[in-house]
């Protein structure tokens, strides 16, 4: 995607964000495979722009509307997010629907490892992860405004109703791996519970920022799948590094993670339970299930690069990871042995 109007967007920015003034400076943020992402300077303000991409898109995906509209609503709670400024939903003005948040300085890492940490840290880092889980779901959707921000009950019916749906759509190759997932996760889901919490539908290591230099989260970032949903569909797709390998996104299988200071799953999944709300067990069908999701999204990444519409140029590259998170899900699932 080719960098906004910079002075479309700085007579934007004089009349919707105070305190900055002058030429319009802007840096593409690279890595994101969902909505294209720039670092803005602006005068002595130092933002983030993050716009839904141009082009034909499946309805209801890139929403930076609700991501705008969860940002604001968690600001004033324990869930560290960065203060967004203003949403821009005519998308004359720049081309496409866009919001501007202030820029945090921290480190993001893509390798679930952790590289350039000492043991401890790695560990502390790990630990915070699921404590800033557990507190994004201790929050009550209502209470911060978010009570409709979607449909309580039957998460998991319709959640692998929507994402099977993505899938058969997809114009791309058909995938057996995940043709026998859409038929499994159906028959082996759970009763629905009545739990409810806001989810963040893709809470993982590189979707969070650390502090510059301890060991702690904070920021949540990339809400574009938050909605009301279970707990245990975000706490499925946390521990996924300990199910995939190291050119899965970064994943820890192969890797000496105890050598390197990680604690295991089940270690991070009791830490999430002693401050998250009572919560019913982490079972296989939620890994299962957070590994099938991962799959569907990474078919829509093949999908956007073969139409030349993807926000990372390195797309293309991580197409092939449909398929091996397929069979990721498979082996969660106690369908197939693990490679």
């Amino acid at each position: 995607m080719n960098a906004p109007d910079a002075a479309a967007l700085g007579r934007w920015l004089a009349a919707h964000v105070s305190g900055g003034g002058g030429t319009v400076r802007l840096d593409r943020v690279a890595g994101g495979q969902s909505n294209p992402t720039w670092f803005l300077d602006w005068g002595g303000r130092r933002l983030v722009l993050r716009m839904k991409p141009r082009g034909p898109i499946l309805p209801g995906a890139h929403a930076v509307e609700r991501e705008f509209r969860v940002l604001l609503a968690l600001a004033d709670t324990p869930v560290p997010v960065p203060r967004v400024l203003a949403l821009e939903e005519d998308a004359t003005v720049l081309g496409t629907p866009f919001y501007v948040m202030e820029r945090l300085e921290g480190r993001i890492f893509t390798d679930t490892a952790l590289p350039g940490l000492e043991p401890a840290h790695r560990r502390a880092c790990y630990l915070s992860v699921f404590e800033t889980l557990a507190a994004l779901h201790r929050v009550r959707p209502d209470e911060v405004g978010l009570g409709d921000f979607g449909r309580p009950g039957n998460y998991f019916e319709r959640q692998i109703r929507r994402w099977t749906q993505q899938y058969r759509d997809s114009p791309g190759p058909r995938i057996p791996a995940l043709d026998r997932l859409a038929d499994w996760l159906p028959a082996r889901m759970p009763p629905d519970d009545g739990h409810v919490a806001i989810a963040h539908g893709d809470f993982r290591i590189g979707n969070l920022m650390f502090h510059p230099t301890e060991p702690r989260v904070i920021a949540v970032l990339d809400w574009e799948l938050a909605t009301l949903g279970h707990p245990l569909a975000d706490l499925g797709f946390c521990v996924m590094p300990w199910h995939s390998a190291p050119g899965e996104y970064g994943g820890l299988l192969g890797r000496d993670w105890r050598g390197l200071g990680i604690p295991g799953q089940d270690e991070c999944v009791a830490h999430y339970m002693a401050l998250a709300r009572p919560t019913p067990p982490l079972e296989p069908f939620h890994v299962a299930f957070a590994l099938f999701r991962f799959a569907v999204i990474f078919v829509g990444i093949a999908d956007r690069a073969r139409a030349g519409s993807a926000a990372d140029p390195e797309a293309a590259r991580l197409a092939p990871l449909a398929e091996r998170f397929a069979h990721r899900a498979l082996q969660a699932a106690g369908l197939e042995a693990a490679a």
